[in-house]
């Protein structure tokens, strides 16, 4: 068999055809089995039958290699990954949930296959969004030479994401060698075809994209699949250019194990799919071009029947994820910042301002490594570096390959950084997720990916990014430009949320974020980025260690517990209360948001008795609120006063001046609730 040669029965040879049926009969198999699991109550709670795609996955997985390529599959996708070389054996421990499943090890849904020491890689079940991931691994494979292609499967109604158009509206323009293969059997869930698009084939919805070919095929069928899936690929590779595939299918079952597909399709509907059956109808194909006896073929699905009954016996003795290890591979260990592991340092030299820490620190750690990588709306112009400049001159100096503009669409900006890191764990990422942090919604169905990547996948992968956003008020912006959103932001386990206050901590974290695996948000208060009285002076490698509060001023009568904007409103606060009454405030300026230093926190209370928390966000459902609770539980028996919070009102920041200071927190405001702690 030629490789050149268009694939039909009578140009492959017997012993190829037969490993095909082979394939084809085991995967279908335990397609079916799957849901016996459910009814014995032993596994495969979510299972989504991929039969009716038989051509088209069995297709991926044959020019899937695993060396040089990467595959991002969908729910739907077992013989996907069947067929590019997962074993009976590995399929069953995904669908049972067994601790050594190798796609995440039970901690995602079943029938989400992976094995990311092959580049097939663990996706989220918020359909279709690994297509933005695959772009960005397509982006590392132009950058560093690769000899492979990226493929993205999904099915034909997650087309409707916006998402998606983002990707390959990114990958045309940006011409990335990926294949977007989207499986259309007409249905998502019970939604038709007809009601989520206008055009009979979703792939022509992309007809008008420059640098991008559209390919179709018959998905139900092998040759087809096979023909189609080849020269897609030989074309993306020597065109170094996206392609789309569109593989017509039929779905011949439910949507999933919880969908009864009688309610919305009629028995001739029903009856016309079973009819269109792609195993059935190869193994027709086989026995009327005499190239199979029906003897032989029906030893193949008998001894495919022995060997899923052969794993199947050894996998339901497998052992079941340890409920102990829950707290495992939440987040990577951070770069741990031997040089200064306080987080301080003497202070001598010259100021530095807020927006010059981070650019100096951004260009010391992008000149340190080859392998760092910026990108984001407006950060990459001759004279201009973002909406502030705090990337100005960058890519003069790294150039147009590591430091460049993205769309304006935050998701893409997110989500290809996710991608693009998971090409090699080198890699390191800084991207502004939005041009105002007001700005970042888009960007959080991947934001929440970035999240939840490493405990979803065992350990096996954390996006080793840091997202910058210029974030807060006191510029007169308004809606979309002045709020901060780090208590929104914080719910999610798996990200760590640093808000520096001053220039040298802008820096440190910075650094440490760069180096560290894993995601870290950066909340910058732009109102800070020219102000002098956040300015200071900065070692050139100084380096901040995550979770490490600090004390900007001692006292022993009262603690205010702050971060951000809101440390300066303190400071102030307490040295005009000093001035006027000689009592002590202690300032602890969090810096580090999560991980949080409770330590720090509890012990200043502990010496002082009473305690303000002061924060930019609105009070209400704020950050204040989780460190109230903490201390509430942790130290309550050693408060002689109620807990106070100052922050913001629970509206959104005002355009007007005047509705801006009657909604932001100040350094009256914080003045006012100190005086009303001390005199309880």
């Amino acid at each position: 068999m030629k490789s050149k040669e268009k694939l039909t029965i009578r140009s492959v040879d017997k012993k190829t055809l037969e490993k095909w049926y082979r394939i084809l009969t085991l995967g279908r198999q335990l397609d079916d089995k799957a849901p016996n699991y459910l009814k014995q109550a032993l596994g495969w709670s979510y299972h989504a039958p991929y039969a009716g795609h038989d051509g088209i996955q069995f297709a991926i997985g044959q020019v899937f290699d695993k060396e040089h390529d990467h595959l991002f599959p969908y729910y739907r996708d077992m013989l996907t990954t069947f067929s590019a070389g997962l074993t009976v054996e590995e399929i069953l421990l995904n669908g049972l949930s067994k601790k050594d499943d190798v796609a995440s090890g039970g901690r995602h849904m079943s029938n989400h296959f992976a094995k990311p020491e092959w580049n097939i890689h663990n996706v989220s079940s918020a359909t279709g969004n690994h297509i933005q991931q695959a772009v960005g691994v397509g982006r590392a494979i132009k950058y560093y030479g690769g000899k492979g292609v990226s493929i993205s499967s999904q099915g034909e109604s997650s087309v409707s994401e916006g998402f998606v158009y983002e990707a390959i509206n990114g990958a045309s323009n940006e011409k990335l060698p990926v294949i977007f293969v989207f499986q259309d059997n007409g249905y998502g869930i019970s939604v038709p075809k007809a009601d989520q698009t206008a055009t009979p084939y979703v792939a022509d919805n992309f007809a008008g994209f420059r640098n991008l070919k559209i390919f179709y095929c018959n998905g139900k069928d092998v040759f087809s699949s096979m023909n189609t899936m080849q020269n897609a690929k030989k074309w993306v590779q020597e065109n170094q250019m996206p392609a789309i595939v569109h593989a017509n299918c039929v779905r011949i079952h439910s949507h999933s194990n919880s969908d009864r597909h009688e309610l919305y399709r009629d028995d001739d509907e029903r009856e016309r799919a079973h009819r269109q059956d792609p195993v059935a109808i190869f193994k027709q194909r086989l026995l009327y071009s005499k190239v199979f006896e029906q003897e032989e073929l029906d030893n193949i699905d008998k001894e495919a029947k022995k060997e899923i009954s052969k794993n199947h016996k050894k996998v339901i003795k497998a052992a079941d994820p340890d409920p102990e290890t829950i707290f495992d591979y939440v987040i990577p260990e951070p770069y741990k910042a031997e040089k200064y592991p306080t987080g301080t340092h003497n202070h001598d030299g010259e100021k530095k301002k807020y927006i010059t820490a981070l650019n100096e620190t951004l260009k010391s750690e992008f000149r340190n490594n080859p392998d760092t990588f910026l990108w984001g709306q407006d950060v990459a112009n001759k004279d201009k570096g973002g909406i502030f400049n705090v990337t100005k001159g960058m890519q003069q100096e790294f150039g147009k390959s590591r430091i460049f503009n993205a769309p304006i669409a935050e998701d893409y900006i997110v989500g290809t950084a996710n991608g693009m890191s998971r090409y090699d764990n080198k890699i390191r990422i800084v991207v502004e997720g939005a041009e105002f942090a007001d700005y970042f919604w888009p960007a959080m169905e991947q934001y929440v990916e970035a999240t939840h990547d490493y405990w979803r996948s065992n350990g096996k992968f954390a996006p080793n990014m840091t997202i910058r956003l210029a974030s807060g008020g006191y510029i007169g912006g308004g809606l979309y430009h002045s709020q901060t959103t780090e208590a929104a932001l914080g719910t999610f386990p798996g990200i760590r949320v640093v808000y520096p206050s001053f220039a040298d901590d802008a820096a440190g974290l910075l650094r440490s974020s760069i180096l560290s695996e894993g995601p870290t948000l950066f909340l910058e208060p732009k109102a800070l980025y020219n102000d002098p009285k956040a300015a200071t002076p900065i070692p050139d490698d100084y380096e901040v260690p995550f979770g490490k509060a600090i004390v900007r001023r001692e006292g022993s009568d009262l603690t205010v517990i702050t971060y951000g904007n809101a440390t300066h409103h303190s400071l102030e606060a307490a040295a005009k209360i000093e001035e006027e009454t000689n009592a002590s405030i202690e300032v602890i300026d969090l810096r580090s948001l999560i991980p949080l230093d409770k330590e720090a926190i509890l012990d200043s209370i502990k010496k002082t008795n009473k305690v303000l928390v002061a924060h930019e966000g609105p009070v209400f459902n704020g950050f204040g609120a989780e460190l109230s609770s903490l201390i509430t539980e942790e130290a309550f028996e050693y408060l002689d006063g109620p807990i106070k919070r100052v922050g913001a009102t629970f509206t959104p920041v005002g355009f007007h001046k005047n509705l801006e200071d009657a909604i932001l927190p100040n350094t009256s405001k914080v003045y006012d609730k100190l005086k009303e702690i001390l005199e309880y």
